[in-house]
């Protein structure tokens, strides 16, 4: 059976590797698993923000139809909150790869819920290593106040080092200890890198982190530049680790962001960052590195997706189905992995208390609302979407509205008590 490895990077903007049109030698291990495996150029995160993406993630449906999900993002609020999280009796991604035989291990960043009630053990993994909530310091490892952040199977723990770094390591050690077991396992290996507090492994630690935490003051772009450098390098410390063992052709490696890039990130020629509907708060990167598996190793694919339909791909390779009465909204990508230019449309969907955002995307088209004004791009040809083509085909606006709404309606309503964070991004929405 295949083994699956699913990088998420946190808040890296769509052009920030060297593979998607980077402007900085960052990322020579993705770039090269890129040129082996098939690089998406129309790929989407479920939210502009990131804990909205991880409850789709793992549970392979439309994030609104938890409770939790409609934080944006979820905050230390949440904490002792028995409804903002990811319930323990949701079928999720790893509950569902257990069924059928797999070892599951988040390493990294969980942001899905606090104990007691929720936690990622809770929720079908087999182990568990990371920070519990969003942004927190690489040194101090503390979102605020005094306490690390990091948990251990389910119990707080301390250590020493720079954080990605540390989810490095740890995701090496896992991927050896599996080597001879004969059981296939699923890694999630999520980093907390470029998030801030902008830290570098040189920097050492910022006096100020926690100042950083509650402002977002401080970083520039080099050091923002620094940090994918070194969880690219911790990347290839992974790789290395699956070729040591005998492991590189079986495991199939997706790596993307959770959302588009914030403060210092590079989105070009997208407009808007994290917490915004336009192409550069939700479009993504998506690097696909399977050897035994892809048809086109070396490919680019115009296949429009979400985070929630790798929730589907991994699902189908392994054979695994979701429990009688759960539909998953995600679509299986693995016709598309054995032939890339095979495509076909479908429709994508997001809503945000933000600004009183909504968006679909169904091929070249994309509707977009913001603060009661609408938007009608074609994104193929205007992916900055600075065209607004309302006025000129108004029966493509009804109709792609009323699609819209017709979607919306089936879902729960938003809860007026939903957080909205403020952040800093590289935000240019358009103009009305």
């Amino acid at each position: 059976m295949t083994n699956f490895i699913f990088i998420v990077a946190d808040d890296l903007g769509y052009a920030d590797l060297g593979c998607y049109g980077g402007r900085a030698p960052v990322s020579p291990v993705l770039d090269s698993l890129a040129a082996r495996g098939v690089r998406y150029v129309n790929g989407y995160s479920n939210s502009p923000v990131c804990s909205p993406t991880r409850f789709a993630l793992m549970t392979g449906r439309y994030q609104y139809w938890v409770r939790g999900a409609s934080e944006e993002p979820m905050t230390k609020t949440a904490v002792g909150n028995p409804d903002i999280g990811l319930h323990p009796e949701l079928p999720t991604l790893p509950s569902m790869l257990k069924a059928v035989g797999y070892h599951t291990a988040l390493i990294g960043k969980w942001h899905l819920g606090f104990p007691p009630h929720f936690g990622p053990l809770k929720s079908g993994y087999d182990t568990h290593f990371g920070p519990m909530s969003g942004g927190v310091g690489y040194y101090t490892h503390r979102a605020r106040g005094n306490n690390s952040d990091l948990e251990q199977d389910g119990q707080p723990i301390e250590a020493e080092g720079y954080l990605t770094d540390l989810i490095s390591q740890r995701a090496v050690q896992y991927v050896k200890s599996r080597a001879s077991t004969g059981k296939p396992f699923m890694l999630s290996l999520h980093y907390t890198a470029p998030h801030w507090p902008w830290e570098t492994r040189t920097s050492g630690p910022d006096p100020d982190a926690a100042r950083n935490i509650s402002h977002l003051d401080g970083g520039n772009v080099q050091t923002y530049q620094q940090m994918i450098r070194e969880m690219d390098e911790g990347i290839g410390w992974v790789i290395e680790a699956l070729r040591e063992t005998g492991q590189f052709d079986d495991t199939l490696i997706v790596f993307t962001s959770d959302n588009g890039g914030e403060r210092f990130s590079d989105t070009w020629p997208l407009v808007g960052g994290k917490m915004d509907l336009t192409e550069g708060g939700i479009r993504v990167p998506y690097i696909v590195h399977w050897p035994r598996g892809l048809g086109v190793p070396g490919a680019v694919s115009a296949q429009h997706c979400m985070t929630m339909d790798w929730t589907a791909t991994l699902l189908d390779i392994a054979g695994a189905k979701p429990p009688e009465g759960t539909i998953l909204d995600g679509q299986s990508m693995l016709p598309n992995l054995k032939n890339p230019a095979a495509t076909w449309q479908r429709p994508m969907y997001w809503r945000m208390k933000h600004r009183g955002q909504r968006a679909l995307r169904v091929g070249a088209w994309k509707y977009l609302r913001v603060d009661e004004h609408e938007y009608l791009f074609d994104i193929d040809a205007d992916a900055r979407e600075r065209a607004n083509l309302k006025h000129k085909q108004p029966e493509r606006l009804e109709h792609m509205r009323a699609l819209w709404e017709q979607w919306a309606s089936g879902l729960p309503a938003i809860p007026p008590e939903a957080y909205i964070g403020l952040v800093y991004t590289n935000a240019d929405m358009p103009a009305r």
